[in-house]
């Protein structure tokens, strides 16, 4: 049983996608979810109210994960209003898809500022927290093409890789004091990001996926849960892939 009563997580990015299932998911396990947001209030309080209606609770948190004093701001007030902070998922990221030769100095700088630079705020401020309590689970939202690479993701797959090195590196840094750091590296999820991307762009991914059809959020949100719970205790510095074979 993957119980997480009396667990605090934040999860960044958390009023859509993947972020707003692995935060139902959590409160599912009896956790008090902080559903962070960066602009849509409503949507952020429609995940808060589903996370309650799963057997949760929470909060919603306005900042943005690249902004360090903001976060830093933030996390220490969930820490002194909580207690503590015992699961911190980074999902909070961007995609702006283009060729390399036509990438925009702006593009790479507010990708990487969201993706890369976020999750070593959001990293930083809660080790933290959670080295005074010797324990916590972080969870780093990656992607598959942080691996198998894709054309037109130059600066996305870029960011998305960069992660995978974090995971090792933090893995490392705070074994020692109970932290685990892992990383999911989703495939094809059916959410915004890529519900625009035409039909037979889609049907062309879906040819190259082995289980020959698009995950869900949910799928990705159970990866979440398992590796923040107690039973995944000694699992650290490792990459979980919920891609459906498409990279093995």
């Amino acid at each position: 049983m993957l119980s997480l009563d009396g667990k605090v997580a934040l999860v960044t990015g958390a009023s859509r996608g993947i972020g707003r299932a692995a935060a139902i998911a959590l409160g599912r396990q009896k956790a008090y979810v902080a559903i962070n947001y960066a602009g849509n209030e409503l949507a952020a309080s429609e995940a808060l109210a589903l996370v309650r209606a799963a057997g949760g609770d929470g909060e919603i948190m306005r900042f943005d994960v690249g902004a360090a004093a903001a976060v830093e701001a933030a996390i220490s007030d969930l820490g002194k209003r909580k207690g503590k902070l015992d699961i911190l998922v980074v999902n909070a990221g961007i995609a702006m898809d283009t060729l390399l030769l036509r990438v925009t100095e702006e593009q790479i700088q507010k990708t990487f500022s969201t993706n890369v630079s976020g999750a070593l705020f959001c990293t930083k401020s809660a080790v933290r927290l959670m080295m005074k309590k010797r324990v916590g689970r972080i969870i780093l939202l990656s992607s598959v093409v942080a691996e198998s690479g894709n054309p037109g993701q130059a600066v996305y797959s870029a960011s998305k890789a960069a992660l995978l090195g974090l995971t090792k590196t933090l893995a490392r840094e705070y074994a020692s004091r109970g932290i685990t750091v892992n990383a999911v590296a989703p495939g094809f999820i059916d959410t915004d990001m890529t519900s625009t991307l035409p039909a037979e762009a889609k049907a062309a991914i879906v040819a190259q996926t082995p289980l020959g059809r698009v995950g869900s959020p949910e799928e990705v949100a159970s990866a979440i849960v398992f590796l923040a719970s107690d039973e995944a205790s000694y699992i650290t510095g490792q990459t979980l892939r919920v891609n459906g074979g498409m990279y093995v």
